[in-house]
């Protein structure tokens, strides 16, 4: 595929992509397929059985679970070649980080290892420093951290107050300052520093435990993730050699925010694995349990949460594999013999940085929905820690905040979007000018089924262009950045899901073909109500009249709902799991 043919990011608003261009989880191939399989056998066999002690903070255990971790290749799946990886795709890196989810605090540490921990080294270590540090990254060897958070700046990075001083020799760097909240903290042998040089250049470093004047503080008492280890990095006078610079001088947010691309897409595979998971430990528990001479499943009350909770997973499952099919499309394209290689990918991954922002949310918020209802339907015993949704339900809260709070993510969607518009990479307002022309009735007719819910997704698109029009003098406010950004995350959800069913119907079997009939009903029904209400609240925001512009192109009405609701939730107690 040439570039020219590539989906740009945030293209989805102007022009449906065509089904047959999209990647769903349907298209994995044997490769993939036997890698997830590992994967989930180590999981199942290797950290499942553990896990109590692992939550109680045996950190010398959950070391030597991350190094048989490694003894897999498991952390070699993002190394290039010549540094002794494997050099896999995104949709494998994903598929490992999702098969990895139900693990929880594993998930976590072992993500810290290979994601934030890895990839900062990967992306823009020298040959020196990858040659002394990735190996033992690798296997296990030595364990990695990611030192960005502070005390006083969570959400802003560049207010970071840790400085860097070079030495009157000029020999190194004199690091001080604190880190917060500080992933494998504990056990890290290799933190990734971030510090500003004479109290103005953000630039990162590659900062040893054994350094002197590097200290980790207590850990946090958490309320979930027990397992993990999150503690304050402290840094006084720490002598960090100038070989250990990591990147260029100054150049330190390039390293932040590209990392945290992949960090957020990373999390959404492993929040989905664990979203699988709570949505197992449901379902079976709905068939098990009786009240009043009846199963749970056979409930009405019980059967719509496992249809609604099995409609969200679709969408956020297809989500993510579009966008990790995206990044490897581009990818693809990219001469890696070339000098510019890795200036190249990471420009390959921030063309899509408003796409990882919208899996982050709409994945996050997946799982805090299916954890939720997944309790609720074990009633009080879901309160209990014998089961394991009780602790599905306390690890899922810190998602929607670390890797960006879901309110940053919402606010960066629309401001990327728009930054895009602004350096010519995206003609939004083209797509503003169409959206004022009058309806075509005939403009879904190309597909031959689901053409109500396509003509839904054109009427949202349509009416988030006109939203943006009448918002475009009040686009400092938050308030409807958040409401846009919202829109977004809904139009590119629901277009996921409808493409994926669509492609996928055909080459389904008749059973199948009912479920995603159903699935569809039960995604759009969902999806219209919750874009409306944001959309309402955009316009009370700017511009009250579109209020009847937005019922006309975003309702939608469909019959069999009860059915469909009802044969979806069939279909997950039947599998007792995610059906799809």
């Amino acid at each position: 595929m040439t570039s020219k043919n590539l989906a740009r990011g945030g293209e989805f608003l102007l022009a449906e992509t065509p089904g047959s261009q999209l990647f769903t989880p349907e298209d994995f191939n044997s490769e993939h397929r036997q890698i997830a399989a590992t994967t989930e056998a180590f999981v199942n066999n290797e950290i499942l059985p553990v896990l109590e002690q692992l939550e109680g903070q045996d950190f010398a255990l959950m070391v030597e679970k991350l190094r048989s971790c490694a003894d897999l290749g498991l952390f070699l799946v993002d190394i290039p070649e010549e540094d002794g990886g494997l050099e896999l795709d995104k949709v494998t890196s994903m598929l490992v980080a999702e098969k990895i989810g139900p693990s929880g605090s594993f998930a976590i540490t072992s993500s810290g290892q290979t994601g934030i921990g890895s990839l900062p080294l990967v992306y823009y270590g020298t040959s020196l420093q990858k040659q002394q540090y990735l190996p033992k990254l690798t296997s296990g060897e030595w364990i990695a951290a990611y030192c960005l958070t502070e005390p006083d700046c969570g959400s802003d990075p560049l207010s970071a107050r840790t400085t860097a001083t070079l030495s009157e020799d000029g020999s190194c760097y004199l690091l001080n300052g604190v880190k917060q909240f500080i992933t494998n903290a504990a056990f890290a042998d290799l933190f990734t520093v971030f510090a500003k040089i004479d109290g103005q250049q953000f630039s990162a470093f590659l900062v040893e435990r054994d350094m002197p004047g590097l200290s980790i503080g207590s850990e946090e008492k958490k309320m979930g993730l027990k397992g993990t280890s999150t503690a304050q990095v402290v840094l006084e006078d720490v002598r960090v050699p100038v070989k250990n610079l990591l990147g260029e001088a100054g150049k330190g947010h390039k390293i932040a925010f590209n990392v945290l691309n992949i960090g957020r897409l990373k999390l959404s595979a492993t929040v989905v694995g664990a979203a699988k998971a709570a949505l197992a430990e449901a379902a079976t528990y709905a068939v098990e349990r009786k009240q009043f001479g009846q199963t749970l499943a056979e409930f009405g009350a019980i059967r719509e949460k496992l249809a609604d909770l099995s409609a969200a997973l679709f969408c956020a499952e297809a989500l993510l594999y579009r966008v990790a099919g995206l990044l490897d499309e581009r990818i693809a394209t990219l001469d890696r013999k070339s000098k510019d290689y890795y200036r190249d990918y990471q420009q390959a991954i921030e063309e899509y940085a408003a796409e990882c922002a919208i899996a982050k949310v709409f994945c996050t918020n997946c799982l805090a929905l299916v954890a939720d209802e997944a309790l609720q339907i074990h009633g009080g015993y879901g309160y209990i820690r014998d089961y394991p949704i009780e602790r599905f339900y306390r690890d899922e809260r810190i998602n929607r905040i670390f890797e960006g709070t879901n309110e940053i993510n919402r606010l960066l969607i629309p401001t990327l979007l728009l930054r895009r518009a602004a350096g010519g990479a995206l003609n939004l307002q083209e797509g503003i000018d169409t959206a004022k022309t009058p309806d075509d009735p005939e403009t879904a007719l190309d597909h031959t089924r689901f053409k109500a819910e396509f003509q839904l997704l054109i009427g949202q698109k349509k009416t988030l262009l006109l939203l943006l029009d009448a918002a475009k003098e009040n686009l400092q406010q938050q308030e409807i950045l958040l409401a846009l950004g919202d829109l977004a995350i809904g139009i590119f959800a629901l277009e996921s899901a409808l493409l994926r069913a669509d492609k996928n119907f055909p080459t389904a079997s008749p059973r199948q073909q009912q479920s995603l009939e159903s699935l569809v009903k039960v995604a759009a029904f969902d999806a219209a109500s919750r874009f409306q209400s944001a959309a309402n609240r955009c316009a009370a925001y700017t511009d009250p009249a579109m209020q009847q512009t937005i019922t006309r192109l975003c309702s939608y009405s469909t019959t069999g709902l009860l059915e469909a609701k009802q044969q979806l939730a069939l279909a997950a107690t039947e599998a007792g799991a995610y059906p799809f």
